[in-house]
């Protein structure tokens, strides 16, 4: 799973993603944010629109982390293996 870019590391316990470890995890994870909170503060009084927003921004974050994280998404139990 190392041929495609690294930008997410590993959670150690677990499954799926941790902290970002290069640049374009963290302006993926920045832009995550601003675009929710953008979401959040345009959809206050709608609550229907908003999950509809934060669905798809949420997915679309997910798959972007499963493809850049180093070793890629599985479970894991602490060990370095």
């Amino acid at each position: 799973m190392s041929d495609g870019p690294e930008w997410f590391a590993p959670k150690r316990y677990g499954y799926g993603s941790g902290m970002p470890i290069s640049w374009q995890g963290w302006v993926v994870t920045l832009a995550y944010v601003a675009l929710l909170i953008a979401a959040s503060v345009a959809f206050k009084d709608q609550p229907l629109r908003l999950v509809a927003v934060a669905v798809p921004l949420t997915t679309v974050l997910m798959v972007i982390c499963a493809r850049t994280t180093r070793g890629g998404w599985r479970w894991r139990w602490g060990d370095d293996g």
